[in-house]
This record gives structure tokens, C-alpha cells and sequence, in this order.
């Protein structure tokens, strides 16, 4: 019984110490993700500007095993896109739209919202465009998430640059 008793002292003055360091990690995660594409502004918008073309360049919109559903033909702000991929719903509502950039919201069931931005600029010195997917994850109080945005880059990151990598490749392709 005494063993016990120093056992869940112990476990409740590591669940405290774990809880104040996690009130010290900040509450947003922000990511960043770019590349340079040997383009126009316009071929790359014509992209990331309609979902639909999303297909072309983006994994989950690309796989065979992804449903796919968009709330309507026009593809302003506003638009909303349901996925049903590997057992997930995912949906992607995007919240402003402008010839420089893409802005939506990344919505999982289970999981925090992200907003999402992808930013065309051009570069100057070249005849070419950077390309740049931001995100930023909103993290709760919670011990186990602030420690989860810790990690957050490693677990998506390769996600963010394979489909910037695969929109170089299409749109440089199709130049």
C-alpha cells in the first residue's frame, strides 16, 4: 500500500511538471514550406487558384482511392471540397481568393482546424515565381497536443513539400 501511495504522488507530480513545460510551448505552430518555379504568376494561379485543378499536382487529390466532392461549380472564396480519403473526411473550405494567393481552411474530423495559405510571388532577378504554402495550427492546452505541435513539421512537412514539388514539375512541364 505504501508503494502505491509514493506511486501516484509520483505520477500526479509528473502529470503537473509535464503540464506547467507544456503551458510554456506555444499555442500555434506555424509551417512554412516553399519553392521556385521557372513559371508565370499566371499558369501557377491557374493552379492553386481552382481546387478542381488540384488533381493535377496535389497527392490526395491526384490518388485513386480519394472521393472527391465539390459544393460548387464556380470557384470563388467560399468554395467547399469534401474528401473521404483512407476512412478520413477532410474538408477544405477556402476563405479568400486573389491573383496572389489561396486562402482555406483545412478542417479533419478529430483533429484542429488549419488555416492554410499559398502565396505566388515573383522573383525578380529571374523569370520565375516562389511558391509558398504557410500553415498554422491552432493547438488547445492540452500537455499531449503542445507536444504534438513539437513534432507537427516531421509529421506534415513532407506532405507540404511533395505537393509543391509535384506543382513545379507540372507547371514547368507544361511551359
Amino acid at each position: 500500500m505504501r508503494f502505491i501511495k509514493v506511486f501516484l504522488i509520483g505520477l500526479i507530480g509528473l502529470f503537473i511538471i509535464v503540464t506547467l513545460i507544456s503551458l510554456v510551448i506555444p499555442s500555434d505552430v506555424k509551417l512554412s514550406h516553399a519553392v521556385i518555379i521557372n513559371s508565370t504568376t499566371g499558369k501557377i494561379y491557374a493552379q492553386i487558384g481552382n481546387l478542381k485543378n488540384w488533381k493535377n499536382w496535389q497527392p490526395i487529390f491526384a490518388s485513386d482511392s480519394a472521393v472527391i466532392t465539390f459544393s460548387n461549380s464556380d470557384m470563388g472564396s467560399n468554395t467547399n471540397c469534401d474528401i473521404t480519403y483512407k476512412n478520413r473526411r477532410i474538408n477544405i473550405a477556402t476563405t479568400s481568393l486573389d491573383p496572389t494567393s489561396i486562402r482555406f481552411i483545412l478542417k479533419s474530423n478529430g483533429e484542429d482546424d488549419i488555416e492554410n495559405e499559398i502565396s505566388i510571388t515573383p522573383v525578380n532577378a529571374q523569370n520565375s515565381v516562389r511558391v509558398e504554402w504557410r500553415a498554422l495550427t491552432k493547438l488547445h492546452w492540452y500537455p499531449w497536443e503542445k507536444f504534438y505541435g513539437i513534432f507537427i513539421d516531421r509529421i506534415t512537412g513532407p506532405g507540404y513539400d511533395e505537393a509543391l514539388n509535384n506543382l513545379k514539375r507540372f507547371v514547368e512541364a507544361a511551359h
